[in-house]
């Protein structure tokens, strides 16, 4: 997603520090090698507060580092949830408006000089802070609305107070929907029902802070990431490396996992981990390396264990999806995927131009999305690495309907014309572009990154969108400057993807909730119907009555084309003969804690 364009050459590889052996008398005895796990990101960090970051290069980092309450079972699909830190799933009752949490005793931080020597126990405080911490206005947090929209009693009108009071952020009152109830248990109060609460806690972001490691590093927190979980950051060079370590304080979590029938990678991953002590690996070392050429030759090369598969070598390393015979006889591993995500395209509804819900602007829309063809697409940029989404809602989410055909997704030059046609975008002869229906020109501003895969996306979209007689201009800006823009209501016509945080569909359905403008509804769609229905599943039980508001919804989205779903990312992960264990999860992003290297292989 990020091009800045810079080309990274091969780089040198820390060595792998030496075990001492303490049955060593009067010469040392070879020192076993650490266990080191070398990967690359294809974007840039931002730094490792939970709260304050969003790009996945940064949450996998902190996944390892901080620990929410509950996660997945790595290997059982569709996703189960599964305690982490807590010692149980929650405790509901009062119709889904209550919660209790009880947090497994004996958990310790990260050793750190902000305990002052002494170990720092987990305690039910550490993440009702935490929560709290995502109300405060200094903060500015781009996860806040998950919070909001749990209607979690008492902490909105705390953050009011303190805005309009301009004071800081009053962490010890305590609230209603937010108490510690003792040492090892919280509760959780909520105004509506809401029985899929618990999926916010698997989120990397809600992973607990202590109190004390915000008070010590204040504005250079984003350095000093100091939690519960499996590893612990040991070094950091921004844009460039970063490395983790084992940590030394972290608690007996011996594997266990539901293994799926009839996936045989899931039971080799199962036998390969059964009754081993988590995490297995001393030390992963991630390189950023931004451009897709650099990354594949090093994965070749045997300098990374682990490569997400970029699209432009699909064809060297899967030729007609199998794994290439060269990789295969040197033991390489392939597993190919559908991906939790969908990569579309958003129009602003604030626009002059494409904005509205007046038949001739859902008219424009409508005949962008046939225009665009979106499985040459797929063929010409992505190598077959994705296949076309009939609607927002992405694959291992509830919601997700497999059979679903959406009627403007097979690209159709003579439908596109025709609706522009009977709407009043009227060309001034053959070959002329069109102007609006009041005679003004008629121009479509597309953003895009500056990277040679949306260069290319770009040709097909002009290409086709010329033929229906629509002029397109391109503005052009590191991905990071778009998403401000975005959320500023700067942009016309955008698009990326959108990855799932939970096995649940209410996220996709929110990107067109009006209240969740400037947040994760970027096209700023707001139609009151749509909202009623939005909020209606939220509170019910997965089960018939939702889901046929959900795909109530999921029509109104795509009658009014707020957004173009174009495809749901495929995901092919290489993986090296000496790695064992490492297996893509779709909502688990630290899977380095299960990941294990072969006794017989060095690490360096």
């Amino acid at each position: 997603m990020n091009d800045s364009g810079r080309r990274l050459t091969r780089r040198d590889w820390l060595a792998a520090a030496a075990l001492a052996s303490p049955l060593a008398r009067t010469a040392a005895a070879p020192a076993a090698p650490a266990k080191t796990l070398r990967v690359a990101f294809s974007f840039a960090e931002t730094g490792f507060d939970p709260l304050q970051v969003s790009d996945l290069s940064s949450l996998t980092v902190c996944a390892h580092i901080f620990e929410p309450l509950l996660s997945y079972d790595y290997l059982a699909r569709p996703a189960k949830l599964v305690p982490l830190t807590a010692a149980a799933l929650p405790e509901a009752s009062a119709g889904f408006r209550r919660y209790v949490f009880t947090i497994r005793p004996g958990i310790f931080f990260a050793d750190d000089p902000a305990f002052q020597g002494r170990p720092r126990e987990l305690t039910a405080a550490d993440y009702v802070y935490t929560f709290k911490r995502f109300f405060d206005p200094r903060l500015h947090s781009d996860n806040l609305y998950l919070f909001e929209a749990e209607r979690i009693l008492g902490l909105a009108e705390l953050r009011r107070k303190a805005i309009a009071a301009k004071t800081p952020f009053p962490y010890d009152t305590e609230v209603e929907g937010l108490r510690v109830l003792d040492r090892y248990r919280l509760e959780i109060l909520v105004a509506a029902p809401s029985p899929r609460l618990p999926l916010l806690f698997t989120y990397a972001q809600t992973g607990a802070l202590a109190r004390e490691v915000v008070d010590t590093y204040g504005s250079d927190l984003m350095e000093h990431p100091v939690g519960t979980g499996p590893f612990r950051l040991a070094q950091w060079r921004r844009g460039s490396s970063i490395v983790l370590v084992r940590n030394p304080n972290y608690r007996e979590h011996v594997f266990d996992a539901t293994t799926p029938a009839g996936d045989a990678h899931a039971q080799a991953t199962a036998e390969a981990l059964a009754g081993k002590r988590l995490p297995l690996l001393d030390r992963v070392e991630i390189a950023v390396i931004d451009e897709a050429q650099p990354r594949w030759l090093a994965f070749n090369g045997g300098a990374l264990d682990v490569l997400a598969l970029p699209a432009e070598f699909a064809g060297l390393a899967m030729p007609g999806g199998e794994l290439a015979p060269y990789l295969a006889r040197r033991g390489v591993r392939a597993r190919r995927e559908l991906d939790a995500a969908v990569t579309h395209t958003f129009f602003n509804f604030a626009d002059a131009t494409v904005g509205g819900y007046t038949p001739e602007r859902v008219a424009l829309r409508r005949a962008v999305a046939l225009a665009i063809d979106n499985a040459a697409e797929i063929r010409l940029v992505l190598h077959d690495q994705a296949i076309p989404a009939q609607s927002l809602i992405a694959p291992h989410c509830y919601g997700h309907d497999p059979v679903l055909k959406s009627e403007l997704s097979d690209a159709s030059l003579a439908r596109a014309n025709a609706l522009l046609d009977l709407y009043g975008y009227a060309r001034a002869g053959d070959g002329q572009p069109r102007s609006m229906p009041d005679g003004s020109a008629l121009v479509l501003r597309l953003a895009a990154t500056p990277d040679q895969r949306s260069r290319r996306r770009n040709e097909l979209w002009q290409k086709r969108l010329a033929s229906i007689g629509v002029r397109v201009d391109f503005e052009t800006a590191p991905f990071g400057e778009l998403i401000k823009r975005a959320v500023a209501g700067k942009l016309m016509i955008w698009g990326y993807t959108w990855s799932a945080g939970a096995p649940d569909g209410d996220f996709f359905l929110g990107m067109g909730y009006g209240p969740n403008a400037n947040q994760s509804n970027d096209a700023r769609f707001s139609l009151p119907a749509y909202d009623r229905l939005y909020e209606r599943q939220r509170v019910l039980p997965d089960g018939p009555e939702r889901l046929a508001l959900m795909r109530e919804a999921e029509r109104l989205m795509l009658a009014y084309m707020p957004y173009i779903a174009r495809h749901f990312p495929v995901v092919t992960d290489l993986v090296q003969p000496r790695v064992r264990g490492y297996l893509r999860h779709p909502f688990v992003n630290d899977t380095w804690r299960y990941t294990d290297i072969a006794d017989t292989e060095a690490s360096s």
